[in-house]
């Protein structure tokens, strides 16, 4: 089945979807569900890359057990290229590593977003999906990257300062910068109804306050194996296979390749580099 898989996607050639994963906040497990999502869906015979764009604290790499010896810092530096930095994670996918403990690079200027816009306009790697780890919070870059991917997914656990974190990235994103296709993702719920009804609530604020919607992806649950894989710096499809988290991500996945197919007239990655130009263009 994977072999057929991977010829039937070798013909049909779809483009790449471009995902954005970003929070409110931090600590609320928005690398752990990159990670996650971006291996389950490799597992499946898909080519993914995982661009790990937190540049203050970049764990995109511990979460899927890889040692990066250069990072995205030597490509804005002009010391590498970026193929050069691209290392292989758990059942193949690539990671473009973030530029750990560099505070500087958490918020980058206009000129180091266009060193990115250029880095990524060389890879011609024929991708299934790209998906991008944000920073948390709400600086331009953050926002610019988010407006140059087709998909949003918005993290969040059940607490008050993550749901009022969330709503205010939210609200930026639609009422600042005019971005739709944004899910929720719910993390660390005692049960999928919880999980749905968290979403519930957030979309009927979203609704009475903001004239718009935002739509449900699916929730991972509270399960001590995930904390376990993480601490053993692997995926949980690896650490635990049968267990409810890994569950979830597969059910996250199925859902995932269902999403509509975002075409783009370039194809492939240049579709994110257009949108980064295009954001670039806007700021100027």
């Amino acid at each position: 089945t994977g072999n057929a898989q991977r010829l039937y996607k070798t013909v049909k050639s779809s483009p790449t979807q471009i995902i954005g994963i970003a929070s409110g906040k931090g600590g609320v497990g928005k690398t752990t569900i990159s990670a996650n999502i971006a291996v389950t869906l490799a597992a499946r015979g898909n080519n993914v890359m995982l661009f790990d764009a937190d540049m203050g604290l970049a764990n995109a790499q511990l979460a899927l057990g890889c040692k990066a010896p250069f990072n995205f810092s030597h490509v804005l530096a002009g010391e590498k290229s970026l193929k050069e930095i691209i290392v292989e994670g758990p059942k193949g996918v690539k990671l473009v590593p973030g530029a750990s403990g560099i505070q500087r690079l958490a918020s980058l200027s206009t000129t180091e977003v266009a060193g990115i816009i250029h880095a990524f306009s060389e890879l011609e790697d024929e991708l299934d999906y790209f998906i991008v780890d944000m920073a948390a919070g709400l600086s331009d870059s953050v926002m610019a990257f988010l407006a140059a991917c087709q998909h949003r997914f918005i993290v969040l656990k059940n607490e008050p300062s993550s749901i009022a974190d969330a709503y205010a990235t939210i609200k930026v994103m639609i009422q600042d910068y005019s971005l739709d296709n944004i899910s929720v993702i719910a993390n660390s719920v005692l049960t999928q109804n919880e999980g749905r009804h968290l979403y519930r609530s957030i979309n009927s604020v979203i609704k009475n306050f903001l004239g718009s919607e935002v739509n449900y992806l699916h929730s991972i649950s509270d399960d001590e194996m995930l904390l376990r894989a993480i601490k053993a710096s692997q995926p949980i499809l690896s650490f635990a296979p049968a267990s409810p988290a890994a569950r979830d991500f597969s059910t996250m996945a199925d859902i995932v390749e269902a999403l509509p197919k975002y075409d783009s007239i370039s194809g492939g990655l240049q579709f994110f580099v257009e949108r980064m130009a295009a954001h670039q263009t806007d700021k100027v």
